[in-house]
């Protein structure tokens, strides 16, 4: 019975987790299409290289978190790509609830095994590293990605897409 409880209980923590990390429809730009989620964020501070790993709403404790081979793409470490006026596009997954690790991703991908919850937790840097943060519709509504964000940017445009943060 208990083990039932816990289960229910992942699975609504989980549920409004993701939830939170989705667009709103009526608040996103209208595109039309499908795919994957184009965020686009600064931080509080330089955590280009750090690990992203995915907090409870009330930042006490790890939901979602990679494995060290899920931090590669391709072969390549997934950074996030650096885009005009300190801002960054999202390659991993983030979302407001995201929070930085100590480790790089070279270091984590190096490990060979995928840290339990607890320690994760105490590789934090920081529990609130965005200062701002954009849902810019779907990848496939830009026709080249980098350099159109970039010209959104520049134009001061990001207003016109949902702000998470």
């Amino acid at each position: 019975m208990i083990r039932i409880f816990r289960f229910g209980a992942l699975f609504i923590t989980l549920t409004a987790l993701f939830s939170g990390c989705h667009p709103s429809s009526k608040n996103v730009k209208p595109t039309g299409v499908t795919g994957p989620g184009v965020i686009v964020y600064k931080t509080s501070d330089n955590y280009f290289f750090h690990v992203p790993v995915t907090l409870s709403p009330d930042k006490n404790s790890i939901v979602s978190y990679p494995a060290p081979t899920d931090l590669l793409v391709n072969g390549e470490l997934a950074l996030p790509v650096r885009l005009e006026d300190g801002y960054l596009l999202d390659r991993r997954g983030i979302c407001e609830h995201s929070a930085f690790l100590k480790w790089t991703y070279y270091e984590y991908s190096r490990l060979d095994h995928t840290p339990k919850p607890e320690e994760l937790m105490r590789m934090i840097l920081d529990k609130d590293p965005f200062t701002e943060m954009y849902r810019c519709g779907k990848q496939s509504s830009f026709k080249d990605l980098v350099p159109e964000l970039n010209a959104i940017i520049l134009e001061n445009k990001l207003g016109d897409y949902k702000r998470i943060k």
